[in-house]
């Protein structure tokens, strides 16, 4: 009997008198797999709830300032933690306050730990499934908010790194790619625009969460709280809901679905640099590919990321009084005067925002038609001469060069986020793009680290020097020109992945089989064995839901990016 019984196969159970396969649970993969009749069109929304919250990782700065007079405010008469505490003693200090410097690492954790989460687990999520993925991510992201909640009520700032820097960060890895393998296989036809759609999320996160934190922090606050806990908490469980919302939307096609009466064009079955291969996500550290597209995304985001970072402190102190038509230099300005030309710069930072949401899905689309390659190419040439531009339009005075110039590379710093994934898809094949995205996004985190250095400490140098404020930035730019350059020339060595690379047909079955993937039965698929019909009304609600908080953080934004014009 125990013979026998070790027999048995794994997945199947003994009931019924005979042989039964044993039920998926509500999270596995087999359980999301869409059967005739589901509209893909759910699918994007799905992917938006999750991003738009994971999203207001860019606008976690507008909690620093309240953070660091919480113990001030409440009447204990703290002060400041001494400059001189080293950073592990202010971990665990409860008799000073945080200083806006050490609140900033949470800031530089959550793409630490963004990245290396989705290079750790990316290939468990293909096998898992987004559903399962999406389920983790909001349980991190909204557990450590909560925690962190937990540590602004205790003054226990490790609780805050634990809590949102850590697991938060845990939960933004697995978020940021859970959907995105399932939207290239739904999108074949379109893998540029439906991977731009999701992350466009990511980059409006903020224009969301930024202005509702503000609100709730003026909505909580009294004469003795700052209100940030409390506003941790609602924030917490609204993206609870939410993401939970957006998990469960998912759905994944039948292995070999494509939308009704399509075929790949002859441009793109022609097209080496689009395969219809696969490449295993345990071979690409291997593959030269990978690493030139990862030194690809390194060098955009770097140089992007150095002018999102300090954007509002360089046309403050580049522009000076003439941001409020007063002759006068950023030093020569008074407290009055340097609120004013602080609101302006607010307005700038808030229009900067639009264009990184904007570029996504513009940049993404527009890849569709122009290749990945040639996409990249022109982020690199064009960025270039733009970087290149600002010292002059700086020096010339003229604003709206500066600012168009800053603008459009935003767009593209955003563009490059969003095109990555299709162009790995078109290099490594769609079975592992989730997986391999995710061990890309490294690159993201050592732009994090790289980018914002490189801009800091210059400009920390060359004040030193003794140089006028309003030329610290013109040496940074030409570095990140160079970076540029170094983007453009891996850019153009990206060829075609060899042959030895790909998976076997027979390699590729097992690979199926163990991430529970159905074939299609016809072109538009039955995987489930049951029927899937979404009705358009459905399909309609989803986007309503998704639109309504992207279309109030479009206007709060809009309303802010005024005052640059006012």
């Amino acid at each position: 009997m125990a013979g026998s019984s070790a027999g048995v196969l794994e997945g199947e159970r003994i009931g019924g008198g005979g042989l039964q396969q044993q039920q998926p649970g509500f999270l596995d993969k087999e359980r999301i797999i869409a059967g005739p009749g589901f509209n893909r069109w759910l699918v994007p929304p799905a992917a938006l709830a999750i991003h738009l919250c994971i999203g207001m990782a860019y606008g976690f700065s507008v909690f620093w300032l309240p953070l660091s007079k919480a113990l001030g405010t409440a009447g204990t008469g703290a002060q400041a933690c001494a400059k001189d505490m080293s950073f592990f003693a202010e971990l665990f200090a409860t008799n000073c306050d945080w200083r806006v410097a050490t609140l900033g690492w949470m800031y530089t954790l959550f793409f630490v730990f963004l990245g290396c989460s989705a290079a750790l687990w990316g290939g468990w999520l293909e096998r898992a499934g987004p559903r399962k993925a999406g389920v983790v991510s909001a349980a991190c992201w909204c557990g450590g908010m909560l925690l962190s909640a937990l540590g602004i009520h205790l003054h226990q700032f490790w609780l805050m790194i634990l809590g949102s820097g850590v697991i938060g960060g845990i939960g933004l890895g697995l978020g940021y790619i859970s959907p995105v393998s399932t939207l290239i296989k739904w999108f074949p036809d379109r893998r540029g625009m439906a991977t731009g759609m999701a992350i466009m999320g990511f980059g409006g996160g903020a224009m969301i969460g930024s202005p509702l934190a503000v609100d709730l922090m003026k909505r909580f606050s009294t004469a003795t709280d700052v209100g940030v806990m409390q506003t941790f908490v609602v924030m917490a469980l609204g993206y609870f809901v939410f993401m939970m919302a957006g998990a469960l939307g998912y759905r994944v096609p039948p292995s070999g679905w494509k939308p009704e009466g399509w075929t790949p064009p002859p441009a793109q079955t022609s097209n080496t640099m689009i395969t219809q291969r696969h490449v295993h996500v345990k071979k690409v550290w291997g593959i030269p590919q990978f690493w030139l597209v990862w030194l690809v995304l390194c060098m955009n985001v770097s140089a992007g990321i150095g002018v999102i970072g300090m954007a509002s402190p360089m046309l403050q102190e580049v522009f000076g009084g003439a941001l409020i038509d007063l002759p006068a230099k950023y030093g020569q300005l008074d407290k009055t005067q340097l609120a004013a030309i602080a609101v302006v710069a607010g307005g700038f930072t808030a229009l900067l925002s639009l264009f990184n949401i904007g570029g996504r899905f513009v940049w993404a689309s527009l890849s569709d038609k122009l290749g990945r390659k040639l996409t990249y190419t022109v982020f690199f040439v064009l960025g270039a001469v733009l970087y290149a531009s600002i010292p002059s339009s700086a020096g010339a005075g003229s604003k709206l060069l500066f600012v168009g110039a800053c603008c459009v590379i935003v767009s593209m710093y955003g563009g490059g986020f969003a095109t990555v994934p299709a162009y790995l898809a078109d290099l490594f094949g769609t079975q592992f793009v989730g997986a391999i995205h995710g061990r890309l996004l490294t690159a993201w985190a050592t732009a994090g680290i790289l980018g914002p250095v490189v801009v800091n400490y210059m400009r920390e140098y060359q004040l030193g020097m003794g140089l006028p404020r309003e030329q610290v930035y013109n040496q940074t730019m030409y570095i990140l020109v160079g970076m540029l350059v170094i983007g453009f020339i891996a850019n153009l060595l990206v060829r075609p992945v060899a042959d030895k690379h790909f998976m076997t047909d027979a390699e590729l079955a097992v690979e199926k089989k163990l991430a529970h993937e159905k074939a299609s039965a016809a072109e538009v698929g039955s995987g489930s064995g049951r029927a899937d019909a979404v009705s358009p009304l459905v399909v309609a609600l989803a986007w309503v839901a998704v639109g309504i908080p992207l279309a109030w953080g479009v206007y709060k934004t809009l309303v802010s990016a005024a005052k640059f014009f006012a």
